[in-house]
Parts: structure tokens; C-alpha cells; sequence
């Protein structure tokens, strides 16, 4: 499926960076700072990785080491890139396959900015279900099925839950507003 959108067309250009030596601290300030969910980790001016939210949450935080650690520590370093002359379904493609949020875009080794599934959403916003196609409900096995029953639900006439709904009188009632 083609959109006749480039990611060029749809990427931040100038995304948010950090050095590989900084702090978690100081990486998840600027995050909030920034109000971005990730930033391009830089050592001597090249891009050399991406930390994410999720990067900080599952690998510093959820472990207790956050003051411990320095971006090099937790970033991600094998980088899943993009051309920016590729349709950005493509680019909601490799995110959804990788689950991933966020894509360099390179050519040639060259930077050229970043794009993540915010940036492709706000220009087409129908690829929507294509991100979520590959969610897995992770609690659902843990939850509890419950079987409505055809005869459960609102009484048209009080606005009251009741087991026991039946049609009287062209409305839907239960047994307490049917002796009214």
C-alpha cells in the first residue's frame, strides 16, 4: 500500500539529541523538557543510537539503577533505519514489525532526521490500525469472561442494571417498572 507520503514529508528534521555520556537524568529532563519520548544518542557530532522512554522504564528504573547508569548504558545502538524517499507506510510497517516507535532516517550514512509513529499519524492518521494490528493483550488471560445474558441489561423506563430485561409496551424493562 502506497500514501504518496515520503517520510522526509513527515519526519521531525531537527529531533532532540544527547550525548552518549550523559546522565539518565538528564536525558529523561530534557525528555520532559522536550516533551519528546526519545532522543538521538551523538558522540563526536554522529548518531550512534536512539534512547526511548521505554529504554529508561525497562532497563534503568524497573532494575533500581538509574542513577547508575549513562545513556551509552541503555541505548539502543542497532539502529533500525529508514530512507526518507520511502512511503511512510512503510516506515508505520518497520515500527509495527519491530515494535518500535521511533526511526532514524538515513541514507548513505547520512542523517537526515527522525520519525516516529506521532509524526506519521498526524499526516495520516488512517494507519492507526495498522500500528495497533500487532498489540497483544497481555491481561487477557487474566481477566475474568463474563457471559451477558440476552435478557441482561438497562431498563429503558428507571435507567437501572437489571438481570431480568424484557420488551413490554414497546420499551425494554424490568420486572419492577413492568408493575408499575
Amino acid at each position: 500500500m502506497k500514501t504518496g507520503f515520503k517520510v522526509i514529508e513527515a519526519m521531525t528534521h531537527n529531533p532532540v539529541r544527547i550525548n552518549v555520556n550523559s546522565t539518565l537524568k538528564k536525558a529523561a529532563l530534557l525528555m520532559a523538557e522536550r516533551h519528546v519520548g526519545s532522543l538521538l544518542v551523538e558522540d563526536k557530532g554522529n548518531v550512534i543510537g536512539v534512547l526511548s522512554e521505554q529504554d529508561i522504564v525497562r532497563k534503568a528504573v524497573a532494575k533500581g539503577n538509574v542513577g547508575k547508569f549513562l545513556v551509552k548504558h541503555i541505548m539502543e545502538t542497532k539502529l533500525i533505519t529508514i530512507e526518507p524517499d520511502k512511503d511512510i507506510f512503510e516506515a508505520i510497517t518497520m515500527m509495527r514489525d519491530h515494535n518500535i516507535r521511533h526511526l532514524p532516517v538515513m541514507q548513505d550514512n547520512k542523517f537526515y532526521g527522525l520519525v516516529t509513529s506521532k509524526d506519521i499519524l498526524k499526516i495520516e492518521p488512517d494507519l492507526f490500525e495498522l500500528m495497533v494490528e500487532k498489540i497483544e493483550l497481555k491481561e487477557e488471560k487474566n481477566k475474568p469472561i463474563y457471559n451477558i445474558s440476552e435478557r441482561e441489561g438497562i431498563c429503558e423506563l428507571c435507567g437501572e442494571y437489571s438481570e431480568e430485561i424484557t420488551p413490554y409496551d414497546g420499551a425494554l424493562m424490568c420486572s419492577r417498572c413492568k408493575e408499575i
